[in-house]
């Protein structure tokens, strides 16, 4: 199996050049404070071995022309070492943040894959730019803009999602799915899997080949201090995973949809202070590995072996770096 890191530091290629000296096989960098498309490209210059990825890419805040180009630069700068993690986000920050349309959002995630497939066949295969749907339309590429083939091809598509309509667009379009944290061992099972190979299904494929890349939580420390304060730092952040009402399918799943809307409520009132509380042991223990250093990776393994072939963990609190380093070698033993 492959494990990969997230590093929070951006624009910090020293971090990236520890990541690849440790032994891991990607580092991923998520869309928040900083672009991760600047922090790729730094540390592409630093590093010559581990993956590099967006997790993810804000798709429906950009153009599908503005990210093949930008995302064909990287590809050639990290020497084919891109991973191209796109997110839909939801409407709010689509609309009121970056001021783009929300219409529909699987359809226009369809076509911005499949948009950005066309524009570097253009490129690559020398094939006449004429991809036109609904939301997204490309049909003009003269030659003073067209960089031509890529040396090392276009860079894998992962889209990132929660529910089955997005799980099921990324079978059928993409060439790997990014499960969301928040996600149980059951909701993966029973929703997302089978929609995966629902969309793969749609264009004649299967599963085999097909890149599942998995983020669990996980509770753990050395100490009892430390589990404790690793147990509050995700039970505050599942906590604010499921005030998000586009997340309620996971928790009804369980029968906690309730929750949602009492989550949502103290976000809105701003009393993030009280939204970890609501997490009980039940639902903590259903979205996390709760486990001391020594067993983390066989019960990492015993949910989700079979179901990822990529991971990394959600740590939400410091672990010592050797014992970091003895979950990831024995997690990357796994087959």
């Amino acid at each position: 199996m492959e494990i990969d890191i997230s590093v929070d530091r951006a624009l910090d290629p020293e971090a990236v050049r520890t990541a690849e000296d440790d032994g891991y096989d990607a580092v991923w960098f998520g869309e928040t404070a900083h672009d991760p498309m600047v922090s790729i490209a730094l540390a592409a210059r630093s590093t010559s071995r581990i993956q590099l990825g967006t997790g993810v890419a804000i798709a429906l805040a950009r153009s599908p022309m503005t990210l093949a180009v930008t995302a064909n630069d990287l590809q050639l700068a990290t020497g084919g070492r891109l991973l191209l993690g796109l997110g839909s986000q939801v409407k709010a920050h689509v609309t009121r943040r970056f001021s783009m349309p929300w219409v529909a959002p699987i359809a226009q995630m369809r076509e911005f894959v499949l948009a950005l497939h066309a524009i570097w066949r253009s490129w690559h295969e020398g094939e006449k730019l004429a991809f036109e749907g609904k939301h997204y339309s490309h049909t003009l590429m003269t030659p003073f803009f067209n960089p031509g083939p890529n040396p090392f091809g276009r860079p894998p598509v992962l889209l990132a999602g929660v529910g089955a309509a997005m799980s099921a667009l990324a079978g059928e379009v993409a060439d790997g799915f990014m499960c969301h944290g928040f996600a149980t061992e059951r909701y993966l099972r029973e929703v997302v899997r089978p929609s995966l190979a629902r969309g793969r299904a749609r264009v004649g494929k299967d599963l085999t080949g097909f890149a599942i890349s998995g983020l669990p939580f996980v509770v753990t420390g050395s100490t009892e201090e430390e589990m404790a304060a690793s147990a509050a730092g995700v039970r505050e952040q599942i906590a604010f995973y499921a005030a998000t009402p586009a997340y309620r399918a996971v928790l009804e799943l369980h029968g906690w949809g309730d929750l949602q809307g009492e989550l949502n409520a103290l976000a809105k009132a701003g009393r993030w202070s009280e939204m970890g509380g609501l997490i009980d042991e039940e639902i903590l223990g259903a979205f996390a590995v709760v486990a001391e250093p020594q067993q983390v990776a066989a019960r990492v393994l015993a949910r989700y072996g079979d179901v990822f072939t990529r991971l990394h963990l959600y740590l939400k609190a410091e672990l010592d770096r050797d014992l970091l380093g003895a979950i990831r070698q024995e997690l990357q033993a796994a087959p």
